[in-house]
């Protein structure tokens, strides 16, 4: 859902910071760790092999080795006409070469391009699944969900809902068991056209697994949050030579795991928060920042100024943080540390997020990527040190 805001003249994307992560992604030599990797047990090595396809008018992508990943672009004054080129033709793409298995676990679900590409992918054979918050199925005033939802269920694909008040917050699609595109990108219009929101798709039968036992644990079990099974096929994976780490909420503690990694950075960490309110990651920033890292960060402004974000307490200590420039929402979940490991997914810095909701999140060692992240700091970061008045 989205929280408006006194609307402001929104930017475009930084050419050059764009163009500058692209070729990051394919320049940037294996310069080695400058600290021991933390132990998170064996990996799985994967080739890996990128989708490629042009950069769409809304939004932003960096194709790597391994891995394509995109940005909205939202811009303003918005015009609905507009809404189209963005990270859900993307997906449609994806799930047209679905040829034996779509699964789908999304939390907010209204984007009609996306509910026919899964209704067709079934009428051509293909065995298509879908979880959802309980809010989300039995939503009465958006019209735009209701229209999805009927899509999908005139096509006879089975929904399974969460049934509980914690949320499944999840925004993740597995391809035939080969593919998957996950991020902070809700399958909405206002997070495809308005929010800032990111969404990466990796080739990885081994990364996928992990997915689909996460998956299989929520529509065949019918478990969710705590009540969940703990354990995965690979919990670290090997693409292309990058290291891949993937944890689900509440069961694989990744809290613990974002502040374990913070606690490596020895030259920066810059952060883009849509809710930012758990105090232990917020204590791992202060320690960093304490040891003379550059800690850094932009906050979503709805919420910041509450007695429980970590807004204010970093700013208090003195941190360069900001509350962003969007006239929508900030709607990322993203940490770049020392320009090489990026912790990203559906994964907001709060306890609800650690210990109750169905959450899903990536640590990522690979400059490219951090780059194409880094990028998009710069750009949300340019926006809240300078926010263009309406005109």
């Amino acid at each position: 859902m989205t929280r408006r805001r006194r609307p402001r003249l929104g930017p475009g994307a930084l050419l050059v910071l764009i163009i500058g992560a692209v070729l990051a992604s394919r320049i940037l030599p294996d310069m080695g760790l400058p600290w021991q990797l933390p132990d998170a047990g064996p990996s799985e090595e994967e080739p890996g092999l990128a989708t490629g396809g042009p950069t769409a008018e809304n939004e932003d992508s960096v194709i790597g080795a391994w891995y394509e990943v995109a940005f909205t672009a939202p811009k303003w004054p918005d015009d609905p006409a507009r809404h189209q080129g963005g990270l859900d033709e993307r997906l449609v793409a994806l799930i047209s070469r679905a040829e034996r298995t779509l699964d789908v676990a999304v939390y907010q679900f209204g984007l009609e391009t996306v509910a026919g590409a899964m209704a067709r992918a079934s009428e051509r054979g293909v065995r298509v699944r879908m979880v959802t918050d309980t809010d989300t199925l039995t939503e009465s005033r958006d019209t735009a969900v209701q229209a999805a939802l009927a899509t999908v269920q005139g096509a006879g694909i089975p929904i399974v809902e969460d049934r509980r008040g914690a949320i499944m917050h999840h925004k993740f699609v597995v391809v035939d068991n080969e593919w998957v595109l996950t991020g902070s990108w809700n399958f909405s219009d206002s997070d495809t056209y308005r929010n800032n929101n990111n969404a990466i798709v990796v080739q990885s039968r081994a990364l996928a697994a992990n997915y689909t036992a996460e998956f299989e644990k929520m529509h065949a079990d019918r478990t969710f949050g705590p009540a969940k099974a703990p354990g995965l096929p690979n919990p670290v994976v090997s693409v292309a030579g990058s290291r891949v780490e993937s944890y689900f909420c509440p069961k694989d503690g990744c809290s613990a795991q974002v502040i374990r990694w913070i606690g490596t950075a020895r030259q920066r960490v810059h952060f883009m928060a849509f809710s930012f309110t758990h105090d232990g990651i917020g204590d791992a920033m202060l320690e960093r920042a304490r040891a003379g890292v550059d800690v850094a960060g932009v906050f979503e402004t709805t919420g910041s100024n509450t007695e429980f974000s970590e807004y204010g307490r970093l700013k208090q200590a003195g941190l360069d943080v900001l509350q962003d420039g969007s006239p929508w929402n900030l709607h990322h979940k993203v940490i770049v540390i020392d320009d090489r490991i990026t912790v990203f997914g559906s994964f907001n810095f709060s306890a609800s997020a650690d210990e109750s909701n169905d959450e899903n999140l990536l640590i990522v060692d690979d400059a490219g990527l951090a780059a194409a992240f880094e990028a998009e700091y710069q750009r949300v970061r340019a926006l809240a040190v300078d926010p263009p008045v309406r005109q």
